[in-house]
């Protein structure tokens, strides 16, 4: 029987899926301070024992979203064990993602910049 290690990939895989499952999870939630947060990525250690989801929102506060998501980690890990056909369900640490803001800062400033420009 081969190992299930040299499967291609597969951290990949279970990544994509985890990722698809906790957005689900997440808009089940009731809690008001989760405002309106979209999954961007999911990063699984090798061991499959931990996997840090990060997120951004629409609509809320980040630091208030991240400790209420934080806060039900458990409740969505549960969520997942019924959902994931893998012996580790891995325990989930939720971060507020800072990419898309950070772009849309540097797009302000490379506009800011060009209107400079052409005024030149």
């Amino acid at each position: 029987m081969r190992h299930k290690r040299n499967i291609p990939n597969r951290s990949f895989r279970v990544a994509d899926q985890i990722q698809r499952d906790v957005a689900e999870l997440v808009r089940d939630l009731k809690d008001p301070r989760i405002g309106m947060a979209t999954i961007n990525a999911v990063e699984v250690t090798p061991d499959y024992a931990h996997a840090t989801v990060f997120f951004s929102l629409l609509i809320g506060d980040p630091i208030e979203s991240e400790t209420a998501l934080n806060e039900a980690a458990g409740f969505v890990r549960n969520g997942l064990f019924k959902r994931l056909a893998i012996h580790t369900v891995p325990t989930l640490h939720f971060k507020f993602d800072k990419t898309i803001e950070r772009a849309a800062d540097l797009s302000a400033l490379i506009h800011k910049a060009n209107a400079t420009r052409a005024k030149d």
